[in-house]
């Protein structure tokens, strides 16, 4: 067994091995950037050693660096985590040659699966179903336009070289497939150095199952059973849960074909250590290879949690030498699992990332259970930065059943908040107490289809959420006060009630809400608008408010920084803040004529220039920020009048890209 291990990656994933491998009683080597020069992982590993600047390509993808690393520090093997030089076969080669074991699949296996037109090649050899399409080496536009045609539509394009939606497109018409071919290469060639594509039918009502994978230099090769991965946002994962609810549903037989295929397609490529081999199931049960992952997949966590077994674990002990700890018939699975995936992003604009400083990040009270589990790589007070995948972290719950499951999960997310960055949180509330989700109907076209029942109304304050807002600065401001009446800001009055009138606005300010408070021993007389409450019997249990509102009991999180506040309730969350009434704020023509980053990041391409008559939703500029693409549009008709960047150029947030004239 190894004695040291260099983990060749950050974040969530880097503090999730290094867990194990103090369990495992191995020293850990870190490796970070000068922008996680204080994160988590740094700090919870045994060493630690800077290899760059901020940007992945100067540091996380840096091989020789890293590696220089690991013979510096005497590490005996080097896990890569998902991402950066996890499934990159020069980099295990390095290793390899320079004698130190990399925990994962061996080069040969990572590069037959490493692109996805060869990967379904050598799957239909093994016997192994694929998706209907052209997955051949012929790159030529106009070949791959005739070839695009006979596929049929809707389509997708995806980058060989690709994974988690980057390089991916959907095309639903002919017209369309130039325009998304060039932009899947684009991305692509940014997010994988190689624009090689291939195209495959769209499959209709689509399940995305996936079969947990592994095999040893024994000759040993089983699965750990499926993960449903179906809800999906840009082509990419937020929820995920076993056993999946779609093959639960019908009898046994779909999940051991789907089981026995897996298997076989490991066996195909003497596969070595973690993988995962990704199915798209449709209605009819027919179900085709997607691709292989050949390393650990984020959702590994639920797979842990039915089956009890480390999968890290698993892994290390493959790269020693030993065979897998348990024969195919040894393996057990019991209750369910699921998890999502807390992220910095902006669910009502398209999901696209976030960035800044978490002042606040509350954890739920019931982590300390083994049925709600909490994988982050990030505390109160780290910053989200543009260089990196957004996800801050993964909330995982286990129950007897899906039923089980399901309401741990709704009340561990209710106890979860992050201030300073926006999230997805909201929308994660929201989700898994949908009721086409609580039935388990979960194909990938879920989101597109509930939209409108998803997305939480932020327009608007309740009566208590203000009610929980009032009560909670009430006792902070009783806290802080000192013994001089004239010190203490209570709103004391001579011979009546103590009276206060607090001001609350909606995050976009298109709501502002005055409540008045007047309190007469331990009652207090709240009126919002013309709706009148009587509150008693409120407490506060460090960040939990309790009161009772015109009879009817209520509780909530609270959750502060400055002036801006959180309420969480068990169904709902509202964010607001509390208006300054010394505050003037004057006119602004900050937006007229004008188009502002949404985020920072790096100019990939301008698509107007000075002069141009553009239209309202007319494409002006793509811009690459957190490892995807973002197409910026017009805002309205008008005149090119300034163009502020150009191609390459490094965007900070809230700069303006472009000025117009009427």
């Amino acid at each position: 067994m190894f004695n040291k291990i260099l983990i060749a990656n950050r974040g969530e994933i880097a503090c999730r091995v290094i867990r194990t491998c103090k369990r495992m009683g191995i020293r850990t080597v870190a490796v970070y950037s000068d922008a996680d020069q204080h994160a988590q992982h740094v700090k919870q590993a045994d060493e630690a050693f800077r290899i760059g600047g901020p940007r992945p390509v100067d540091s996380y993808l840096k091989a020789d660096v890293i590696l220089d690393v690991a013979k510096r520090a005497g590490a005996q093997a080097v896990h890569p985590g998902y991402g950066f030089l996890s499934e990159n076969e020069d980099f295990a080669r390095q290793c390899e040659l320079a004698g130190i074991a990399f925990i994962g699949p061996t080069p040969e296996a990572i590069e037959k699966m490493g692109s996805k037109s060869a990967a379904k090649a050598l799957m239909e050899k093994a016997g192994v179903p694929v998706v209907p399409g052209y997955h051949g080496d012929n790159q030529d536009v106009a070949f791959l336009a005739e070839e695009s045609q006979r596929v049929g539509y809707p389509q997708l394009i995806k980058a060989v070289a690709g994974g988690g939606g980057k390089g991916m497109r959907l095309v639903e018409k002919a017209e369309d497939f130039t325009a998304q071919l060039e932009a899947a290469r684009r991305e692509a060639k940014n997010a994988f150095g190689n624009d090689d594509v291939l195209i495959e039918r769209y499959v209709l009502s689509p399940h995305h199952i996936e079969f947990q994978v592994f095999g040893d230099t024994h000759g040993n090769y089983v699965h750990l059973f499926e993960r449903e991965c179906s809800i999906q946002r840009r082509h990419q994962k937020v929820l995920e849960e076993t056993p999946s609810p779609f093959i639960d549903s019908i009898e046994d037989e779909l999940r051991e074909k789907m089981g026995e295929a897996a298997v076989a397609a490991a066996r195909a490529i003497a596969y070595r250590g973690a993988g995962t081999i990704e199915f798209i199931v449709g209605e009819d049960r027919q179900f085709f290879f997607m691709e292989m992952n050949t390393r650990l997949q984020v959702e590994h966590p639920i797979t842990e949690m039915i089956t009890g077994e480390d999968l890290v674990e698993w892994q290390v002990r493959v790269a020693a030498g030993e065979p897998l700890p348990l024969k195919q018939t040894e393996i057990i699975t019991g209750g369910h699992a699921i998890e999502v995936r807390i992220c910095a992003e902006n669910p009502a604009n398209d999901f696209l990332p976030e960035t800044g400083k978490m002042h606040v990040f509350a954890t739920p009270t019931i982590v300390a259970d083994d049925d709600v589990r909490l994988d982050t790589g990030v505390v109160s007070g780290d910053e989200i930065s543009v260089y990196y995948d957004p996800m801050i972290a993964k909330l995982i719950t286990w129950g007897e059943d899906r039923a089980e499951a399901t309401r741990r999960m709704q009340d561990a997310i209710a106890q979860t908040d992050v201030l300073g960055v926006k999230t997805n949180l909201a929308f994660l509330q929201q989700l898994v107490k949908h009721p086409a989700f609580l039935a388990g109907k979960t194909d990938t076209s879920f989101i597109p289809t509930h939209r409108a029942s998803l997305f939480a109304d932020e327009s608007h304050l309740p009566d208590r959420a203000l009610i929980a807002a009032s009560l909670d600065l009430l006792s902070r401001e009783a806290s802080t006060n000192g013994n001089d009446a004239w010190d203490r800001k209570i709103g004391w009055w001579l011979n009546r009630g103590a009276h206060r009138a607090l001001e609350f606005h909606t995050v976009n300010d298109e709501e502002i809400v005055t409540v008045d408070i007047e309190t007469i021993g331990t009652t207090r007389h709240v009126r919002i608008a013309e709706r009148e409450y009587v509150v008693a019997a409120s407490t506060q249990n460090g960040s939990v408010v309790s009161f009772t509102a015109n009879g009817h009991a209520e509780s909530a999180l609270v959750l502060a920084y400055g002036n801006n506040i959180s309420i969480l309730f068990a169904d709902t969350r509202h964010t607001l803040r509390l208006g300054d009434p010394f505050l003037f704020e004057g006119e602004s023509d900050a937006n007229a004529g004008r188009l502002t980053a949404m985020m920072p990041g790096r100019v990939v391409k301008v698509m107007a220039k000075v002069g141009d008559s553009v239209k309202k939703g007319q494409a002006l500029i793509i811009m690459e920020a957190m490892k995807m693409e973002h197409t910026i549009i017009s805002p309205k008709d008008g005149i090119v009048e300034r163009v502020a960047f150009k191609e390459n150029d490094l965007v900070p947030a809230d700069a303006v890209l472009f000025a117009f004239a009427e």
